[in-house]
């Protein structure tokens, strides 16, 4: 049995969760074995994941308390690297390379750096002090890693220095297409819960943050409104501009049009889809963007925002770049022509997933044969 130690599950039903489960759904569990090492006591996926077998350890977040937190990785590698041949590590920045570090120095062979982002996450001095720490840490990693996976160049990019570059495999974010099929019983049954009718419905799912940029996509729903009075906007999600988001909603007075709906389960986000008409999405960067693959195989009409976003996220043909320099007007103008486009045609979908590299039944047997397989 080939054992994994893995990194990057939270307590959230996040992007990076969501491609750590699709993959580890679909490796063969009688030849590996995983377990996660985390830093939040809830984790997302967990029933799922000990139906696999699967352990999950959770130590203190640093930032919450960094003597127990060091205290607590260190006594766990030092107990169980041994038990390891692998450790995959997903993350958004290497601000922290505690990690690495440490499965180094206890004897984990097989280090791999799995890069989801391609930009910091948080804005002003905090971000900036954070960029420095991640720009430091680039050069250091080559004492540490064995293998660099990337979701997208730009995430490559930002991730690792010129010389390690050629050395990043790039893991697409592959999903099941048939999860998220568009289903008009469900879209009539939620319809009807949340009495919305006939109204148009905007969707966005994604950490409620600077990175996803909802105060903007409010300022294109305010300008949608006075062309369709009726419409809805719905946001899937929490995070920490939720207060600032919800003041907006009410200076714009636009209360009774928008729906904060937290956070979701996936099996409640797979079904949420449907009730959309067409999905916005103006982040300020994405590694990739696993919510707009969601989207395409449910095939809805995207607006998603140019040279923000990889140009590889583009997978169905009613996929629309705007860049974020246009003008709310611009974006709402730009819902009104394409919310009725939306493709049904499961088969044009399932094929547009594997022409891409985004069907997960062919991309996790590449994966498990990376996993298993030394430089």
């Amino acid at each position: 049995m080939y054992k994994i130690l893995t990194f990057g599950m939270t307590n959230n039903y996040g992007g990076v969760e969501a491609v750590i489960m699709n993959y580890y759904r679909r490796f063969n569990h009688q030849k590996i074995k995983m377990d996660f090492l985390c830093t939040t006591n809830k984790v997302a996926y967990s029933t799922e994941i000990k139906k696999y077998n699967g352990k999950i350890y959770a130590i203190p977040a640093r930032k919450k308390n960094p003597f127990r937190y060091y205290v607590a990785i260190n006594s766990f590698f030092k107990e169980h690297a041994q038990e390891y041949d692998c450790f995959w590590v997903n993350i958004n920045n290497l601000v922290n390379i505690d990690y690495l570090r440490l499965a180094k120095k206890y004897g984990i062979k097989k280090i791999i750096i799995h890069a989801h982002n391609s930009k910091i996450m948080e804005p002003g001095l905090k971000g900036k002090v954070r960029e420095f720490i991640h720009e430091c840490n680039r050069k250091k990693i080559v004492n540490y890693a064995t293998d660099y996976w990337a979701c997208s160049d730009e995430a490559a990019n930002w991730f690792f220095d010129k010389d390690t570059r050629s050395n990043v495999k790039i893991i697409y974010n592959a999903l099941n297409e048939k999860e998220y099929l568009f289903n008009s019983t469900i879209r009539n049954q939620l319809r009807e819960q949340y009495k919305l009718k006939d109204n148009t419905v905007i969707g966005n799912i994604g950490r409620l943050s600077y990175q996803k940029n909802q105060t903007f996509l409010l300022d294109i729903f305010n300008k949608y409104l006075s062309m369709d009075k009726t419409a809805k906007l719905m946001l899937i999600g929490a995070g920490e501009e939720e207060k600032k988001l919800k003041r907006k909603v009410q200076d714009l007075k636009i209360e009774d049009n928008v729906l904060f709906l937290g956070m979701k389960s996936k099996e409640e986000v797979n079904k949420l889809y449907n009730i959309f008409d067409v999905f916005v999405f103006p982040s300020q960067f994405e590694g990739l963007g696993v919510v707009l693959l969601e989207a395409q195989a449910n095939g809805l009409p995207i607006l998603a925002s140019a040279k923000r976003i990889p140009k590889m996220v583009k997978i169905n043909n009613n996929f629309n770049f705007i860049d974020l320099d246009q003008s709310a007007n611009y974006w709402a103008i730009k819902i009104k022509n394409n919310k009725n486009n939306r493709i049904k045609d499961e088969n044009i979908i399932a094929s547009n997933f594997k022409k891409t590299h985004y069907d997960i039944e062919i991309e996790a047997k590449k994966v498990e044969k990376m996993l298993i397989t030394n430089l």
